[in-house]
């Protein structure tokens, strides 16, 4: 097995690859990583976004598990492999050039432990800020939801209502009438325009013009949505669209790019415009389900490992050469050697690897939502 760095040899503990965040993305890239033979520590915070939820769905042989049991499930397989799990907070990494030139980076968690990195993998996900109406936190998750792919099964053909409190309602409502022929559109604050209004009500919905006043919650259960003018409406679930806020203060702390929209920009792999740095799951894209996040961790692996086994060759094959004799006329036979040592480390980072400012999974979700 490769050693980690000696960048970080004093007293702190070192790795080929810090994973921060252990969701379905980090845990399936610890997994790829560990399989490979490297020296991985995941860090957990313990909060997962599908926490309030009683199952997940969309996911090939796991469909209807309980989150908790995949993560369960999950933390003793990258186990297996030698990956070591810490329960604590990341709070900050910091990142440094190696003895040899290759990127370096220290993490500091909340517990005061100092690990020390070769590459960096972020997978810290997102957390859904939901709009202030009574009833909606208590029962997020549950019978109060947001993804139709994720709980629309589970409340086909019943009495359904989406929230207008975020502009991506409409889409949300057109897409529910898959699921139930009973859909209402509560307008809410939501300013609808003419062609969405028709567009909802040629498409089945009836749309609700009104304030919502609270959700009405009974025996453990949402039982309707009510109306600060007094009108209750009857429904057994509710949709809304919440804020999607990602968790990315490391990112932005170690200086990776953004888009226009807020979301930190990666190549295809999760490579960020940060040397030694990858990111995966819901972090950079607000729309990946759990599976997806899964896919993300396991692309962003292959890549990890790929890029510090050239690096491995890189070392190797400089320990190999024979050191030359260093002399003022040797000095001054290679007056162009500043320029080629630069040219080999474009050649070694080149710019087509690195994130175009624009390209983002933020631009994807534009084009897919059309």
């Amino acid at each position: 097995m490769n050693k980690a760095m000696n960048a970080h040899d004093s007293g702190e503990l070192s790795y080929d690859v810090v994973i921060v965040g252990a969701g379905a993305a980090g845990l399936n890239a610890a997994l790829l990583l560990g399989r490979a033979r490297r020296k991985v520590a995941v860090i957990d915070a313990a909060e997962p976004r599908n926490a309030p939820a009683g199952h997940m769905h969309g996911f090939l042989s796991r469909d209807g598990l309980p989150p908790a049991e995949l993560l369960e499930l999950g933390r003793a397989e990258i186990t297996r492999y030698g990956v070591r799990l810490i329960a604590d907070r990341a709070e900050n990494i910091s990142h440094q050039s190696a003895e040899d030139g290759g990127p370096a980076f220290t993490v500091r968690l909340a517990g005061g432990q100092v690990l020390g990195a070769r590459r960096i993998l972020v997978a810290t996900g997102l957390r859904d800020e939901l709009p202030d109406l009574p009833g909606a936190r208590e029962r997020w998750g549950k019978d109060v939801l947001h993804c139709p792919y994720c709980h629309g099964y589970e409340v086909r053909d019943q009495p359904l209502a989406v929230l207008g409190t975020h502009p991506g309602a409409v889409h949300q409502a057109l897409l529910l009438r898959q699921w139930s022929d009973d859909v209402l559109f509560v307008r809410h604050t939501l300013d609808l325009t003419p062609e969405d209004r028709d567009r909802l009500e040629c498409h089945g919905l009836r749309v609700i013009d009104g304030t919502i006043d609270r959700l009405a919650v009974e025996d453990g259960r949402l039982r309707g949505i009510e109306l600060t003018d007094g009108r209750a409406l009857p429904r057994a679930a509710a949709f809304l669209v919440p804020r999607m806020v990602p968790q990315d203060e490391l990112l932005t702390g170690l200086g990776c790019a953004k888009d226009d929209g807020g979301w930190v920009v990666t190549d295809r792999t999760g490579r960020t415009s940060v040397p030694g740095v990858w990111a995966a799951g819901n972090v950079i894209d607000p729309r990946a389900q759990v599976v997806t996040a899964a896919g993300m961790g396991s692309a962003a692996a292959f890549a990890i490992n790929g890029d510090l086994t050239e690096e491995d060759v890189r070392r190797s094959v400089e320990r190999r050469r024979p050191a030359r004799p260093h002399s003022a006329r040797s000095e001054a036979a290679r007056p162009n050697d500043a320029h080629l040592n630069g040219a080999r480390a474009n050649d070694a980072h080149p710019e087509a690897e690195r994130p175009e400012a624009g390209r983002s999974h933020a631009g994807r979700r534009e084009g897919a939502g059309r």
